[in-house]
């Protein structure tokens, strides 16, 4: 395990190098509670699994294990008569002012995007258009539960004053899921639009894979976009200075 660097004194606003999922299911232990690593999982498929991670139930405890040994976490077993113990994991003073320290001050890191379907829109020309959008149907479905879910959450969330935010980000979810809905209803249309288009590619090689009619010429799309996106920096720059 890599060695984690120290949380200085309370009065410093410091906190430890640690990777973000550690931070997500140490900010899971910070509403009060006594939390076993199964209750991590669970919570954080109705919670953070709707717009950040999905961990699995190892995930978790290896995540837990890092939050210990850096003294932000501490475990004990719990027994009820006639029941197996329970680990049960709860956040220390040194955890919650790391925690706090990391949300207030740590750059925020942008989001990934990883979009299998669009993968798949993206390479169309291998396959056909309705079988596009068999995919493209498919994935509204997907996302309607997803929504659904989200929604039945944030309803339940709301009954709990300490929830307030995390309810938030549930109904921001519930909106997310939405767009993507909106968005690939669209995409139906334009599979269509880019079918007709792309039946206008006059040559193709050996395989039968398209052949652009400029060799190379995603270079000159690049080499167009680079020079507007820097134009566009010095134009600001420009601004700036004149401003100040």
């Amino acid at each position: 395990m890599p060695e984690i660097e120290p949380v200085a004194d309370a009065s410093d606003d410091s906190y430890p190098s640690l990777p973000a999922t550690s931070w997500a299911v140490l900010g899971m232990l910070t509403f009060g509670e006594g939390l076993t690593g199964y209750d991590l999982k669970k919570w954080a498929d109705w919670s953070i699994g709707f717009f950040y991670w999905s961990p699995s139930v190892s995930q978790i405890y290896a995540e837990l294990k890092k939050l210990e040994a850096a003294g932000l976490a501490e475990s004990e077993v719990v027994s009820e008569p006639g029941e197996r113990g329970r680990r049960v994991y709860r956040i220390t003073e040194r955890g919650t002012r790391a925690v706090r320290n990391w949300s207030r001050a740590a750059p925020v890191e942008q989001p990934v995007l990883k979009h299998g379907l669009m993968l798949r829109l993206w390479m169309g020309h291998l396959n056909e258009p309705d079988e596009l959008k068999k995919l493209v149907r498919s994935h509204i479905e997907n996302m309607e539960a997803m929504r659904e879910r989200a929604k039945l959450h944030g309803d339940h969330a709301d009954r709990e004053p300490a929830w307030a935010f995390s309810r938030m980000s549930l109904v921001w979810s519930e909106r997310y899921f939405q767009a993507e809905i909106d968005l690939a209803k669209q995409v139906l249309a334009d599979i269509d639009e880019a079918a007709e288009r792309f039946s206008s590619v006059r040559t193709r090689d050996e395989l039968g894979n398209p052949v652009p009619e400029v060799a190379g010429s995603w270079r000159d799309v690049e080499d167009f976009v680079l020079g507007l996106e820097q134009r566009g920096l010095e134009q600001r720059g420009l601004e700036q200075r004149e401003r100040g």
